[in-house]
C-alpha cells in the first residue's frame, strides 16, 4: 500500500495528487491520503446546473474561500485550510460492476473507529440530519456538547462520504470536520443560500464541538491508521517533494 503525506503548493497540484491516487490504484497499488486541503469550497457537479451557480462561487470567493469543481461528491462542501480534513482510500478494481456498496461499508466503519479512537468518548452515528450540507446516504454524525453554542447534545454532520469508480481503480473519499465550525457554516449558508438548496447551519459539526480533539494532526493520524488498517506492507510518500 502507499500512502501520500502532506498538501501540494497550490490548489490544482494538490487535487493532481489526489488524482494520484487512482494511478496508483490502477496499477495494482491500494493507495491513502489524509490531508489538509487549501482553503476553499468545493462544488459538486449538481451545483453546476443550478442557475445561483455563479452567484455561489462569487459568494465563497467574497469570504475568502476559492471555487472549484470537484470530481467526487454531490453539492458544495468548504475547507479552512487549516483544520478540515479530506481523505481518499483508492483501491484496484476487477469489476467495475461490483463492489460499490463493500467499499462503502468499509471506509465508513474505518472512520467511525477512528473517531472512537480519539480523546472525549466520540460515539459517531451514521446518518444526518436533515437539510445537512452535501446531503448524502454516507454521512457521520456526532451529538454536540458546546451549550454555549447551541449543541445541547444536537446531533450534527461532521463526516461526509463519497466514491468514484473507473473501470479500473474506485476511490473512496471525504471529509471530516475537526474545528472552526463556525466560520465553515457561514460560508455554507451563503453558498447554499445562492444556490437554493435547503440548508441548516445548525446541523454542521466538528469533532471538537463534540468534545474530541481539535488538533487536526491528531485526527489525521488516527484516520490515516484507519484506513490502512491491517496493511502491512506500506510504503509512505511526501506530496509536496513527490518522494
Amino acid at each position: 500500500m502507499r500512502v501520500f503525506r502532506g498538501r501540494a503548493a497550490t490548489i490544482e497540484t494538490d487535487r493532481e495528487a489526489s488524482r494520484r491516487l487512482l494511478s496508483t490504484a490502477a496499477d495494482g497499488e491500494p493507495a491513502v491520503r489524509v490531508w489538509t486541503p487549501h482553503r476553499q469550497v468545493a462544488f459538486g457537479r449538481r451545483d453546476r446546473r443550478l442557475e445561483g451557480f455563479g452567484r455561489a462561487r462569487e459568494r465563497a470567493r467574497e469570504r475568502g474561500f476559492p471555487p472549484v469543481e470537484r470530481d467526487v461528491g454531490g453539492r458544495a462542501v468548504a475547507y479552512d485550510g487549516a483544520t478540515t480534513l479530506a481523505f481518499a482510500r483508492a483501491e484496484p478494481v476487477a469489476d467495475f460492476r461490483r463492489g460499490t456498496d463493500d467499499r462503502y461499508e468499509r471506509a465508513t466503519a474505518a472512520v467511525a473507529d477512528a473517531l472512537r479512537s480519539l480523546e472525549g468518548g466520540l460515539e459517531p452515528s451514521r446518518g444526518e440530519p436533515d437539510d445537512s450540507f452535501c446531503p448524502g446516504t454516507h454521512s457521520l454524525s456526532l451529538a454536540a456538547s458546546d451549550v454555549e453554542a447551541g449543541g445541547n447534545g444536537r446531533h450534527r454532520k461532521v463526516v461526509g462520504i463519497a466514491q468514484r469508480v473507473r473501470q479500473d481503480a474506485a476511490v473512496v473519499a471525504g471529509i471530516v470536520l475537526v474545528a472552526n465550525r463556525d466560520q465553515l457554516a457561514a460560508v455554507l449558508e451563503a453558498v447554499y443560500g445562492a444556490l437554493e438548496v435547503p440548508f441548516d447551519p445548525g446541523t454542521v459539526g466538528s469533532v471538537s464541538s463534540a468534545g474530541g480533539p481539535s488538533d487536526p494532526a491528531v485526527v489525521r493520524e488516527a484516520l490515516e491508521d484507519a484506513l490502512v488498517g491491517d496493511e502491512t506492507d506500506v510504503t509512505v510518500a511526501s506530496v509536496a517533494t513527490g518522494e
